[in-house]
C-alpha cells in the first residue's frame, strides 16, 4: 500500500514537472512571437538607417515603433545576429568604419 502511495506521488510530481515544462515552452514561443511582431513594426524605421540615405532623423512613426519594442528583444536580436556570421563560417563583422 505505501509502495503504491508512492508510486502516485512521484507520478504527480513526474506530471507536474511536464506541465510546468509545458508551461514555460509555450511563454517562450509566446515571447517569441511577441518580440518578431515588435521588430516588424520597426519597418517604419528603415529609410532611416539604409547606408547612404539623406534624411537620417528619424520620423515620429519610427520614434513610436522603436519606443514600443521591448529591451529584450531588441538586445537578443542584435546578439543574436552578432554571432550569425561565424555560425555560417563567415568572418567576423567589423563596424569599425
Amino acid at each position: 500500500m505505501a509502495g503504491l502511495k508512492s508510486l502516485v506521488y512521484l507520478g504527480s510530481k513526474a506530471a507536474l514537472l511536464v506541465l510546468l515544462i509545458a508551461l514555460a515552452a509555450q511563454t517562450q514561443k509566446a515571447n517569441a512571437q511577441n518580440c518578431a511582431s515588435e521588430l516588424t513594426n520597426l519597418n517604419v524605421c528603415a529609410p532611416f538607417v539604409v547606408p547612404g540615405v539623406t534624411d537620417s532623423s528619424p520620423s515620429a512613426d519610427c520614434c513610436n515603433a522603436l519606443q514600443s519594442v521591448d529591451h529584450d528583444c531588441i538586445c537578443n536580436t542584435i546578439r543574436i545576429s552578432a554571432r550569425l556570421p561565424s555560425q555560417c563560417n563567415l568572418p567576423r563583422l567589423d563596424c569599425a568604419n
